[in-house]
């Protein structure tokens, strides 16, 4: 079995929501950040998550869950920081899949489908909904030393852009791999269509 480390990102500011989204009860009492990383760490061992400074209480559930917990001191420079100190918790592995603390819908099978693809050999890994690219999103541990560069808010989007070749993309029927919560009108369950 290789070494594939789940990274959280749950550091944003969550400015449009109005409140912490990220510890917002779900319907079944389970804040948004902790429904991800339960599902996160029922697929992967190793679970580091990455909070912003002073959000204690949100970093205190999460370790409950039983994640590793770093605080990214410049969190607020945006997903591509948080990425970075991430990594940098988590040290060299084989993989890792990176997965956003306010995607609480996404399904362990699409968890387990993106780690056995780096376990598989791929280098990047994605699931995707109807032709949209999703998260958690699979990176071969070569990827390490740029991951650790990342800066701003642009999370790995240029990583996977300049690497787009070596991407490989799976087809999932769970539209929580692109469904995240950025608005309180983003809980309201989807229409059935």
């Amino acid at each position: 079995m290789k070494n594939i480390v789940g990274l959280l990102l749950a550091a944003g500011s969550a400015k449009r929501f109005g409140s912490d989204k990220l510890q917002h009860s779900l319907p079944h009492g389970v804040s948004i950040a902790v429904q991800a990383a339960r599902h996160l760490k029922s697929e992967l061992d190793r679970v580091v998550a990455v909070t912003r400074p002073g959000a204690d209480e949100l970093a205190a559930q999460l370790r409950k869950e039983g994640c590793e917990v770093t605080v990214c001191e410049n969190a607020a420079e945006g997903m591509g920081a948080s990425l970075a100190c991430a990594a940098r918790a988590a040290g060299q592995a084989d993989g890792y899949l990176v997965a956003l603390g306010d995607m609480p819908f996404v399904r362990r099978t699409s968890i387990a489908a993106v780690r056995a693809a780096l376990a598989d050999g791929a280098a990047l890994a994605a699931p995707y909904f109807r032709a949209r690219r999703g998260h958690p999103v699979g990176m071969a541990g070569s990827f390490y030393a740029e991951l650790l560069r990342l800066r701003g808010d642009e999370g790995a989007k240029r990583l996977l852009a300049a690497h787009e070749n070596r991407l490989v993309k799976i087809p999932v029927g769970d539209p929580g791999v692109v469904r995240d919560i950025d608005t309180r009108d983003d809980l309201a369950p989807p229409l059935r269509i």
